[in-house]
C-alpha cells in the first residue's frame, strides 16, 4: 500500500540517482530489449522482464522511495488527508492534469468527495501499474477519478468495465444507476447500453430494488420502446403503478406516465379490475379516461371495423415482447451444432378480444449450417463430376419462421417476428440479443451471424443448448382511411 499518514511531513530519499532517473534506465533498458531485431536468426531469443519492472514500479509507490511529489487528499467528512509520495514523472506521463499541477510545486492538496477519495490510493497504484481491480459499486467513483485527472486509458477501461457487467448481480442493482451517470456525463454509448438491457430484461429490472430508483425521464423512454421484454402489459402497469406510489410526482408527470400505458394490450375483465382496484388510476382517471374507452373499442369490435374509425398505425395498438404463451413460445435446441431442427406451436391472432379464440399455427425450422448460394457446391466441366469443397465452418444458423396456413381472418393484420437469445452472463439467463423481422420476410438475415455454435464455450450457448423465445407480435393496419 501507499504511505498514507494523517500528518506526515515530506521527505525526500536519494539513492545516488534521483527516482526519474532511475525510471527512465529501467524503461529504456526494456525498450531497448524490445527493438532488437535479430532478423530471422535461429538462436534468437527475447528476454522479457516487465512484470520485475512492474514489481519495482509498485515498490516505488509503497516505499516512497526516491518521492520527489506529494499528494494530500483531503475529504469534507474527514480532518484527516491521505498521503501519497509519488514521483512527479509517472503521474505527468499518465495524468495532463498532474502535470500541470506538479510544473511548479511539489507538493498539492488535493479535496475528493468520500467515494473518490475511498479509491484514490487505486487510482494512484493504476498510475505507476496500469492496471487496477474495481468492483461494482467502485465503477462509477473510479470513472470520475479518471475524468477528473483525464486519465483517458482508465477511464475508457472502467466503461468497458461498466458495459460488459450489466448482468452482473448485486444486491441493490447497479444499471439504472449506472444509466443516469451516463446520462450525467454525456456517454451515449453507454447510456445505449444500458438502456437496451433494461429493456430486454425488464421483468428482472421491475421485481427489483432499483425499480424504485429509476428517474422519470428514464422510465418515459422505457414505456416508449416496443421492444420492452416482459410478460404481459399488464405486469408493466403493476410495475409503474407500484413507483407512482413511491414516488408521488406531480400530477402532470403522473399523467404522461400513465398514458403510455398500451390499454388495448390489457384483456377487458383485468381493464375493469384496474378501474375498481387500483388508487393510482382512480386518482387520475380523468386524464386516462379516454384511452380506457378506446381500449374497451378495441376489444369489443372487430379489428377491420375499429380499423375504420381509429388510426391503429400507433404504438398505441402495438405489442411489446410479451413472454407470455399466447404470444410465443419458449425453445431450447439441445447441441444445435449438430442438425436442422423443426418446432411449431401457436398463438393468438391478435390483442384483441374479437379474436381471442383464433389461432394461428407457426412452423419454425433452425439449421446450424446453412450456406447462402454463393458458397453452395457447385459442378465444375473441367473435371467430370468434381465439386467445389464446402467447408462446415463455411455455413451459418438460419432460422425461418412461417404461418401453418392462410386465412381470410389475417386480413388487416401483419405479423412481427421476435427471436430472443438466452445467455448466461455472470451466473444469471438474460437476454442479450434479439433479432426482428416482419412478415415480408420468414427469417432474419443476421440471424446468430457471429455466433460460434461449435464451441461448447460459446456465448450463445448454455450448457451446450440455445435457449430460445419465439415472440409473435400482431400489427394491425388501417385498411380505409380514418373519418375524421
Amino acid at each position: 500500500m501507499a504511505r498514507l499518514t494523517g500528518t506526515q511531513p515530506v521527505a525526500t530519499r536519494h539513492w545516488g540517482c534521483t527516482a526519474a532517473a532511475f525510471i527512465l534506465l529501467l524503461l529504456l533498458t526494456v525498450q531497448a530489449a524490445q527493438k532488437a531485431d535479430f532478423s530471422g536468426d535461429a538462436t534468437a531469443a527475447t528476454i522479457n522482464h516487465s512484470l520485475t519492472l512492474l514489481q519495482r514500479l509498485q515498490e516505488l509507490l509503497q516505499n516512497g522511495n526516491g518521492s520527489d511529489s506529494v499528494l494530500w487528499v483531503r475529504t469534507a467528512a474527514s480532518e484527516e488527508a491521505k498521503v501519497f509520495h509519488t514521483h512527479q514523472l509517472l503521474l505527468s506521463l499518465q495524468s495532463e492534469v498532474f502535470e500541470s499541477l506538479l510544473h511548479n510545486q511539489s507538493v498539492i492538496t488535493l479535496h475528493e468527495p468520500p467515494e473518490t477519495a475511498a479509491l484514490f490510493e487505486k487510482f494512484i497504484r493504476y498510475l505507476y501499474c496500469g492496471g487496477v481491480s474495481i468492483l461494482l459499486h467502485q465503477a462509477i467513483p473510479m470513472h470520475q477519478l479518471a475524468s477528473k485527472y483525464r486519465v483517458w486509458g482508465l477511464q475508457r477501461g472502467v466503461a468497458d468495465y461498466m458495459k460488459t457487467h450489466l448482468a452482473s448481480e448485486s444486491s441493490q442493482g447497479h444499471v439504472v444507476g449506472w444509466y443516469h451517470y451516463a446520462v450525467r456525463i454525456g456517454d451515449a454509448a453507454l447510456q445505449e447500453s444500458c438502456l437496451q438491457f433494461l429493456a430486454w430484461n425488464l421483468s428482472a429490472v421491475l421485481g427489483s430494488a432499483e425499480w424504485g430508483s429509476v428517474s422519470v425521464e428514464l422510465l418515459l423512454l422505457l414505456l416508449e420502446r416496443s421492444d420492452l421484454v416482459l410478460h404481459s402489459e399488464l405486469e408493466l402497469y403493476t410495475a409503474v403503478e407500484g413507483w407512482l406510489s413511491r414516488r408521488q410526482p406531480e400530477g402532470p408527470i403522473a399523467e404522461r406516465v400513465l398514458r403510455a400505458i398500451r390499454y388495448p394490450m390489457i384483456a377487458p375483465s383485468q381493464l375493469f379490475r384496474l378501474q375498481a382496484q387500483s388508487a393510482v388510476l382512480a386518482r387520475h382517471y380523468s386524464a386516462v379516461q379516454d384511452l380506457l374507452f378506446q381500449a374497451f373499442q378495441f376489444h369489443a369490435a372487430s379489428p377491420l371495423y375499429f380499423a375504420k374509425y381509429f388510426d391503429v398505425n400507433c404504438s398505441m395498438f402495438l405489442p411489446r415482447n410479451y413472454l407470455s404463451s399466447s404470444w410465443g413460445s419458449q425453445w431450447v435446441i439441445n447441441n444445435p451444432a449438430r442438425d436442422d431442427r423443426s418446432t411449431s406451436f401457436q398463438t393468438q391472432l391478435g390483442p384483441s378480444s374479437h379474436d381471442a379464440g383464433k389461432r394461428v399455427t407457426w412452423n419454425v425450422l433452425f439449421s446450424p449450417r446453412w450456406l447462402p448460394i454463393s458458397l453452395r457446391p457447385v459442378y465444375s466441366d473441367s473435371v467430370s463430376g468434381a465439386v467445389q469443397p464446402v467447408r462446415i465452418e463455411d455455413g451459418r444458423p438460419r432460422l425461418v419462421i412461417t404461418p401453418a396456413t392462410s386465412s381470410p381472418d389475417f386480413a388487416g393484420v401483419s405479423f412481427q417476428k421476435t427471436v430472443l437469445v438466452g445467455v448466461r452472463q455472470q451466473g444469471r439467463v438474460l437476454v442479450k440479443h434479439a433479432y426482428s423481422f416482419h412478415q415480408s420476410s420468414d427469417e432474419a438475415a443476421d440471424f446468430l451471424a457471429h455466433a460460434d455454435l461449435q464451441k461448447r464455450t460459446s456465448e450463445y450457448l448454455i450448457d451446450n443448448s440455445l435457449h430460445l423465445h419465439i415472440i409473435i407480435k400482431p400489427v394491425y393496419h388501417s385498411l380505409i382511411k380514418v373519418k375524421k
